[in-house]
């Protein structure tokens, strides 16, 4: 399965549950079937853009939103190191070269401090 399929769907069901909708619901006022909805949710389909255009039109949301990841739960959504990853690069995409190396530090201390701090556990 793609990661992006995977990624599309998790926002294609976070957008969903925030609107109080059953994957049959959404399904029936899209004109699909409701298993289809389950298996775009998964990322299990490759949807056309004719398809998604039924599921955000339901939605009611800008098609451009099934493509925003910055409000995906990495606990929630995501499984695996490689999903968690692909977020946030998507959070990143976009951003001027400044912003991107500003996080890039950011992070990098993080990291320094929870190596640190794991050490020091060790002892």
């Amino acid at each position: 399965m793609s990661e992006f399929l995977k990624l599309v769907g998790a926002k294609l069901r976070r957008l969903r549950k925030v609107r109080g909708l059953s994957q049959a619901e959404l399904a029936h006022r899209a004109e699909l079937q409701d298993t289809y909805i389950g298996g775009v949710e998964r990322g299990e389909r490759n949807i056309s853009l004719l398809t998604l255009e039924k599921i955000v039109n339901v939605l009611e949301v800008e098609a451009s939103e099934a493509f925003r990841f910055h409000d995906l739960d990495p606990e929630q959504d995501a499984t695996e190191i490689e999903q968690v990853l692909k977020i946030h690069d998507s959070l990143l995409r976009g951003r001027s070269l400044e912003e991107v190396r500003m996080v890039h530090r950011i992070v990098k201390d993080m990291l320094e401090t929870f190596d640190t701090s794991r050490e020091g556990n060790e002892h």
